[in-house]
């Protein structure tokens, strides 16, 4: 299975942090964010990774190279500022104009967010079958975060959706089906509403990561990840 680090937003709350350096660049733990994710990855067995990139791309690029540095081949699906605002297609118009980087059009693909920070095995995901049968999606959901305490959507008996008492966040990490992407179009959108409409039909999956997860999508987050032990390690 590829995966794909989503890593073209602007980083407006990272801001001045981002006025020079993208924010997959920004560093914790003695490494970027976008290294954490990729030796994590990598320690699960991906070796095909595809990173989307806008602001500032070109230092991704540079910083990373083909991936050979970090044991892994890499690709980039880069964002012009003529495809949407600021730059970027936004987190479903970015996977979709990765999908032939990503999959033949029928292997299923793991997506996740370049601003997170978790000690999530990603090998949970490639143990057994990626999805269920007829399923478009599969998500990682984590206990609600300060900044997001009605959380996200409801996991019951492996199914998610989006009604539910007890609502847990979406970790931005996700399997999905290139079939979720049928009849999109290649504009900025985003991924939400596909989401919505697999789960109203019964065909998003989910588990529940109880461990460590942070959204580093501000300077005080970064600094607290900074300070975090066991940081350093993945």
């Amino acid at each position: 299975m590829k995966a794909m680090i989503l890593a073209a937003g602007r980083g407006n709350r990272m801001r001045p942090l981002t006025d020079h350096t993208p924010k997959p660049l920004l560093t914790a733990g003695g490494r970027t964010l976008i290294e954490h994710q990729i030796l994590r990855l990598r320690a699960a067995g991906f070796t095909e990774l595809v990173i989307n990139h806008a602001h500032l791309g070109e230092q991704i690029e540079a910083y990373l190279g083909d991936g050979y540095a970090y044991d892994v081949c890499i690709q980039y699906s880069p964002e012009g500022a003529e495809l949407g605002p600021q730059g970027a297609l936004e987190t479903g118009g970015g996977i979709f104009r990765a999908l032939p980087l990503l999959t033949d059009g029928n292997a299923p693909f793991l997506v996740t967010n370049g601003d997170v920070w978790c000690d999530f095995d990603y090998a949970r995901l490639t143990c057994g079958p990626a999805l269920a049968d007829g399923d478009l999606a599969r998500l990682v959901l984590v206990d609600n975060p300060d900044h997001n305490t009605d959380g996200d959507f409801a996991l019951t008996g492996g199914r998610v959706s989006r009604q539910g008492s007890a609502k847990l966040t979406f970790a931005g990490i996700g399997v999905y089906h290139p079939d979720l992407f049928t009849g999109c179009e290649a504009v900025a959108f985003p991924l939400a509403p596909l989401l919505h409409r697999a789960m109203n039909a019964d065909r998003v999956g989910g588990l529940h990561h109880t461990g460590r997860w942070m959204d580093v999508g501000t300077p005080s987050r970064l600094a607290e990840l900074d300070r975090l032990p066991g940081a350093a390690g993945h």
